[in-house]
């Protein structure tokens, strides 16, 4: 009897363990995902020079543009179809 009992206390406990770590990966996922978003958005220059707030918007866009080219650049190369 008292078995029972411990092993529904331990799958107790495991659930409320796991559904701890669901809550904090996804508010982890969710603070990324925001920090992203202000990052590409500028947000930190808000009530700066609008054409400084643009040019830090272009300039991240390109970068990420950039980035996604030389990912590719790289993979075609390693794949050897890049002559």
């Amino acid at each position: 009897m008292s078995d029972r009992r411990s092993d529904e206390g331990r799958r107790a406990e495991s659930r409320r363990i796991l559904e701890r770590v669901d809550r904090d990966s996804e508010s982890l996922l969710m603070r990324s995902a925001a920090k992203a978003r202000d990052h590409f958005a500028a947000r930190e220059a808000e009530g700066e020079d609008w054409t400084e707030l643009w040019g830090r918007r272009l300039g991240r866009a390109l970068a990420v543009v950039f980035a996604i080219f030389l990912l590719a650049w790289l993979w075609l190369t390693l794949r050897g179809g890049h002559s």
